[in-house]
């Protein structure tokens, strides 16, 4: 059993694509900010951000009932009117104000570096800087890698003032809550009393009676941004899930209607950060995934080590000091490794934790 695992490992490593070599410094000092939210949201694909829904998928009555009615509210003649239907706040906001990196239309390129394409080592890179090859499922081990969070964290300037809100319940083992004690609020766990609203959110929770290991995302939203009113945090991450649920159930759409939901939180947070003294003028989203999915149609709703378009992934990124280049269409070879020592360089600190770490990506 043990030499099947290492010759599966071999193998896998046989079949990485080469990858050039990360850059050994970081790009020079830019502005820093006071404030970042770091948004995933789980398993979404860069097709559908770049080219909006699938016509083919969207006229497949197996993958998406009711088609016609889907089709009318995301559909579209051309990619550029089907993913401004299905993404509005990130083309109408986000492409005039920000930018937006991994359309492999224009050879934009952005993958993961790990083996496994699944959600606790993708997780893991984004927030380590680095690949572990220990880490390969998506189990509740407590991570062993020291991650940026719980590095800034420790930070005067930042303890007390980093906090996650996730739907997946993992979360607590991937950022290593037990070790680090950084505030994770993961799952369908109930909230810290500070108000009405989290008395009510409390309530609901407890209401809902078929629980799975995701928290319904505007739950998550709810409780990350009440929390912000309250306590005005530095760092927040919102790790929201319910599109890699809804793409592995192979309901097309479902997995649109997510995607849709989660843009219309994200604009709903920013213009709340934009109305807020505490946040306006002063705070930076970056949004990304922890994974893509399969590329061929039949193969959408699929990731994993063998399924081809499971390491291609995105990221978007607006707020002060981020030129408006909107969507960058230059050749480039983004790595998912990076997103760790980005989000220290977004803050102007740099993430030393004891590991190597890969470059921050050269935002102009």
């Amino acid at each position: 059993m043990k030499s099947s695992y290492v010759s599966f490992i071999l193998l896998m490593i046989f079949l990485l694509p080469v990858q050039k070599k990360a850059q050994v410094t970081n790009p020079s000092p830019r502005q820093s900010v006071k404030n970042l939210i770091i948004i995933t949201t789980d398993g979404f694909r860069w097709q559908e951000i770049f080219s909006g829904a699938d016509p083919v998928l969207l006229g497949d009555e197996t993958v998406t009932p009711d088609h016609e009615t889907i089709e009318l509210t995301y559909g579209g003649s051309t990619p550029g009117e089907r993913r401004k239907e299905l993404m509005p706040f990130l083309w109408n906001v986000v492409a005039k104000k920000g930018q937006l990196y991994g359309n492999r239309f224009y050879d934009n390129k952005m993958n993961v570096s790990n083996l496994y394409a699944i959600s606790y080592p993708g997780y893991n890179e984004i927030f380590t800087g680095n690949i572990d090859l220990t880490v390969a499922s998506n189990g509740k081990k407590e991570n062993p890698n020291i991650n940026v969070l719980e590095y800034l964290d420790a930070k005067p300037a930042f303890h007390g003032k980093v906090v996650a809100f996730t739907s997946w319940d993992v979360f607590p083992y991937i950022l290593n809550e037990k070790r680090n004690k950084l505030p994770v609020n993961s799952g369908y766990e109930m909230t810290d009393s500070i108000n009405e609203k989290t008395d009510a959110l409390n309530t609901v929770q407890q209401l809902i009676g078929s629980k799975t290991h995701t928290r319904k995302d505007r739950l998550t939203f709810i409780a990350a941004k009440n929390y912000m009113e309250q306590y005005h945090p530095r760092v927040v991450y919102l790790g929201l899930g319910e599109t890699d649920e809804n793409a592995h159930q192979g309901r097309y759409d479902l997995y649109l209607q997510k995607a849709n939901e989660v843009d219309r939180m994200i604009a709903e947070l920013w213009h709340w950060i934009q109305t807020t003294p505490e946040y306006k003028d002063n705070t930076t989203l970056l949004i990304t995934t922890d994974h893509g999915r399969g590329a061929k149609d039949f193969k959408w709703s699929k990731h994993g080590a063998f399924t081809k378009g499971s390491s291609q992934t995105w990221m978007a990124v607006i707020g002060p000091g981020i030129e408006p280049l909107g969507e960058i269409k230059e050749e480039q070879q983004l790595w998912q490794k990076q997103v760790a020592q980005t989000i220290a360089s977004l803050l102007g600190e740099e993430f030393l934790p004891g590991h190597s770490v890969a470059a921050a990506i050269p935002l102009p």
